[in-house]
């Protein structure tokens, strides 16, 4: 199933959708991380009860989960985007934290933020949770993943650098984005078969293999599990690929008027235009 998140009569609601329409699923729980909480099968039964069908192409985009209690992202973690950056290869994932208000939704506008000209485009895979819990072992770790969305995890890089801590340069006020929608673990059984692209204006700047992770998607569930809580809805970014602007000469970095994607074969299309971020006039 695709879980999809969208304004409804300007408030926030979710259906399942089904091909250019979305059956609207409010009735049963307020949003999809409740209905997550429900567990797969009450999803899937209800899913299957007659109810109010809309058509998609009327509908605004939010991040399939709306306000995700964590979202919980990893640095450094393909082998060859690691090689491009000169690092070496680290001995325990790098984990950081970014903020609900970082991210909008599918065709929403990013913000390129007014302190930097250096927004960077990092295309990545996001694990969604369905079933939480602490000490997670690894070979379970999957039991645990409600599905799987796309996530353009860009960063301020020179805000990123400032010093050791990258939370400044990750959580620029719609910065990022999150979707289409939300598919369900059981059509995507192995991850690792997933490739991960990004275009710009409509040129292949990304490609990686999720094989390619050096830490595995049931590794960051046990390692993250191991010292907090995952509940359903929580997010984890797993890491870009080679390609970012950062590391090609000249370096290449978002500007307004530029259309930003992130593609993931079984996924979708994560598509959203940049604009220069509005002038506050206090």
């Amino acid at each position: 199933m695709k879980l999809q998140s969208f304004l409804h009569g300007g408030v926030p609601a979710w259906g399942v959708r089904e091909g250019e329409q979305v059956r609207l699923m409010t009735t049963y729980w307020p949003d999809v991380s409740s209905a997550l909480a429900a567990g797969p099968a009450s999803l899937a039964q209800a899913a299957r009860e007659p109810g109010t069908v809309l058509k998609s192409g009327g509908l605004q985009f939010l991040p399939p989960i709306v306000a995700p209690r964590k979202i919980l992202c990893v640095g450094l973690n393909y082998g060859r985007h690691l090689m491009e950056t000169g690092r070496e290869l680290p001995t325990h994932p790098s984990i950081f934290i970014r903020y609900v208000d970082s991210l909008v939704g599918h065709q929403q506008p990013v913000w390129r933020p007014q302190a930097s000209a250096k927004l960077d485009f990092e295309a990545e895979l996001a694990v969604v949770i369905g079933r939480g819990g602490r000490h997670i072992p690894a070979e379970r770790a999957l039991e645990h993943v409600a599905g799987y969305t796309c996530m353009a995890e860009n960063s301020v890089r020179d805000f990123q650098k400032h010093n050791a801590q990258v939370t400044p340069g990750k959580n620029f006020e719609r910065s990022g984005a999150l979707g289409p929608w939300l598919v369900t673990a059981d059509e995507l059984p192995d991850p690792t078969a997933l490739r991960v692209r990004s275009y710009l204006n409509g040129e292949l700047m990304q490609d990686g293999a999720v094989s390619d992770l050096i830490f595995s998607i049931p590794t960051l569930i046990a390692y993250i599990s191991a010292f907090t809580p995952l509940a359903p809805g929580d997010v984890i970014a797993t890491g870009t690929p080679e390609g970012v602007g950062a590391a090609r000469q000249p370096p290449r970095f978002l500007c307004e008027g530029d259309l930003f994607e992130v593609e993931i074969d079984g996924v979708g299309r994560l598509s959203n235009p940049v604009i220069n971020e509005p002038i506050d006039q206090g």
